[in-house]
């Protein structure tokens, strides 16, 4: 023997003894080694589902921000376009209009009114002077009942009254007119006050 080999560990007499492992112990390894193994891969699986879930939100977020932000730009954009237009309809479409239906709804009012009123009825329609050249020729075929045509100065281009006994209908499609381009005005200035 060596001065250091009481030092050093004797592989000599574990040589000659046999390991043995039962069955039933390598059955038991195989199956932690399994276990371990698949608890790993469901811990693995869960963190990934976990990260894109988190990034599907991040990105379903920033979409849903990209899509209102081009939702308010498009609608921005339509209403610029369609203000000149509403604001056209409101200054010369509508007035032209009213201009253009006053004489027949006014004959139309006339006959309706003396269907419903018994007896000889006069009526008069009272309109502005610039009124009478379109509603004499529609009167013209009224003969009953019996109707007066007056002119007054004072009233505008879609002003008139109807005036059938005692009662007296006004017509102010100056002030509907008026009530259409506040109404437009307003929906224009409410719609850019909501986009801006």
């Amino acid at each position: 023997m060596t001065p250091i080999s009481h030092l050093l560990e004797d592989f000599g007499a574990a040589a000659g003894a046999t390991l043995s492992m039962t069955d039933v112990k390598l059955e038991e390894q195989k199956l932690e080694s399994f276990e371990t193994g698949y608890t790993a891969g469901w811990e693995d699986a869960a963190k990934a589902q976990a990260d894109d879930a988190t990034r599907i939100s991040a990105d379903f977020a920033r979409n849903l921000q990209e899509l209102s932000f081009t939702y308010q730009e498009a609608h921005a954009q339509v209403l610029d376009a369609l203000t000149p237009l509403l604001e056209g309809m409101v200054e010369t479409v509508l007035p032209d209009l009213a201009r253009r239906t006053l004489a027949p709804r006014l004959v139309d009012m006339v006959q309706e009114k003396a269907r419903s009123l018994t007896g000889s009825t006069r009526f008069e329609i009272v309109v502005a002077p610039a009124c009478r050249a379109a509603l004499e020729p529609l009167l013209e075929g009224v003969v009953s009942p019996p109707v007066t045509l007056r002119e007054e100065p004072s009233l505008g281009e879609g002003q008139a009254y109807i005036a059938a006994g005692d009662t007296e209908t006004e017509i102010d499609l100056d002030e509907v007119l008026a009530g259409i381009g506040e109404a437009v005005a307003g929906f224009l200035e409410d719609q850019k006050r909501e986009t801006g």
